[in-house]
């Protein structure tokens, strides 16, 4: 087709105009969301990064612990706190002007940790079941891109489909700070958190090293 002019101003849009043209319904189910198989697409030329799948970290009250120690109030002004940090497993990430936590990959579980405290964890099974269950098969698809806004086009032009998870690639690629995990927690009226998605994400030129096998369908 060319280059078709996008369907919605903004980040989202390359995913929403591939979407559309494949006749997809958008939605935000946490699970494949055409015939089995995940769709994701990306510009080429993105440094932004995909998502591949959230998860809270354990305990059940591991997100009100972070929240509670880390969180600053929110810009809204409603005086209520928030939780916006990127963690990686290369150096501790720095709140409130001071040195805060870090992702440290053991043998069963990634664990988010301060100097001298263990904050909360995932398991290696919660995470290997989490990514196979949004990522079971994983249709890639690059787009060109060119001009910006509501004038934004995209020509898709590769497509790889993904398959067969590697989890030992993925702890890999956490050791490498190539996965991140974005944290974001809100807060209730009544001081309850609220987790806006807690997101282990890679730079889309990476995606692939998750996977254990690799077809170029376009």
């Amino acid at each position: 087709m060319g280059y078709v002019r996008t369907h919605r101003s903004g980040n989202t849009g390359v995913g929403k105009t591939l979407e559309d043209l494949l006749g997809i319904t958008e939605n935000n189910i946490p699970g494949p969301n055409a015939a089995m198989i995940e769709l994701k697409s990306a510009r080429k030329n993105a440094l932004s990064m995909l998502t591949l799948f959230t998860k809270s970290p354990l305990p059940k009250k591991a997100n009100s612990a972070l929240l509670q120690r880390f969180g600053y109030e929110s810009s809204r002004g409603n005086e209520r706190k928030e939780l916006h940090t990127t963690v990686t497993a290369i150096d501790y990430n720095q709140l409130k002007g001071e040195s805060g936590f870090k992702i440290d990959i053991k043998r069963d579980r990634i664990n988010l940790i301060t100097t001298d405290e263990v904050l909360g964890y995932w398991d290696r099974e919660t995470l290997k079941k989490s990514f196979e269950r949004k990522l079971h098969k994983l249709l890639y698809v690059k787009a060109e891109a060119r001009g910006q806004g509501s004038n934004e086009e995209f020509w898709f032009n590769e497509g790889w489909l993904l398959t067969g998870f590697n989890f030992d690639n993925f702890l890999t690629l956490l050791r490498e700070g190539v996965i991140r995990v974005d944290i974001r927690i809100g807060q209730y009226a009544d001081g309850r958190p609220h987790d806006h998605g807690t997101a282990f994400r890679v730079l889309p030129d990476k995606l692939d090293l998750c996977f254990a096998h690799r077809e170029d369908v376009m």
